[in-house]
């Protein structure tokens, strides 16, 4: 009984093997997942909100890109580990303003809704690898550019459109890495290998004990 259980056990692990690296790797970068599933909702719809900053947006000047500059010096970038310490978070404009720091997502959303405070057409895009805010006059950047986004939202006329991004993958992965794996927490870091490499242990170890099972009736019959 008990070696029927464990074959079943061990059937069962090397099945769901790969959804149970996916799970681990999701429990140690997101305890709460309901954070992910939130932000996921916010780069959607991202809340702009104009009404909250019109007190700052009062003593700026109406030239865009002098506030975004404006914006950019008054919200130091910091990644998503250091600020809500997790790998990805879209924060509300309440959350930006309250930590006064955070990166291309937070300090987009500062300046889509100072530029929206002040009458200034705008557009919010999104590409595999930064979010930011477009206006007539804003010179493209490398990361910056109307080929790169995947996502594009329109506040005037209300308009959501898609596209494929035209991004260099070397690019993505180098961003991905600078603000995944170096900013983690040496304990997060530690915790998510010693879980992979335990994962992988038991399946290469099972997976033999498993095959060896098998051969043994037909042995036993011969």
């Amino acid at each position: 009984m008990a070696t029927t259980t464990k074959r079943g056990f061990i059937r069962a692990f090397c099945r769901f093997f790969p959804l149970l690296l996916v799970l681990w790797v999701l429990l140690v970068l997101y305890p709460n997942p309901v954070r992910l599933v939130v932000s996921v909702q916010r780069l959607i719809d991202p809340g702009v909100d104009a009404p909250a900053v019109e007190s700052v947006s009062a003593g700026l000047p109406a030239d865009p890109a002098a506030i975004e500059d404006a914006v950019l010096e008054s919200i130091p970038y910091r990644y998503d580990w250091e600020v809500y310490g997790i790998p990805w978070y879209f924060p509300t404009l309440d959350e930006v303003l309250e930590k006064g720091e955070g990166d291309c997502k937070g300090r987009a959303l500062v300046l889509a809704s100072v530029l929206e405070a002040k009458d200034i057409p705008y557009s919010l895009n999104t590409s595999p690898i930064h979010v930011w805010v477009d206006y007539e006059g804003k010179e493209e950047t490398d990361v910056e550019n109307q080929d790169a986004g995947f996502y594009k939202i329109d506040p005037e006329t209300g308009q959501r459109s898609f596209g494929l991004p035209s991004i260099d993958l070397i690019e993505v992965l180098d961003t991905f890495w600078e603000g995944f794996w170096s900013p983690m927490p040496a304990m997060r870091k530690a915790l998510l290998t010693a879980g992979l490499i335990g994962l992988i242990l038991a399946r290469v170890i099972w997976s033999k004990e498993a095959s060896a099972t098998a051969v043994l009736p037909v042995r036993e019959g011969l």
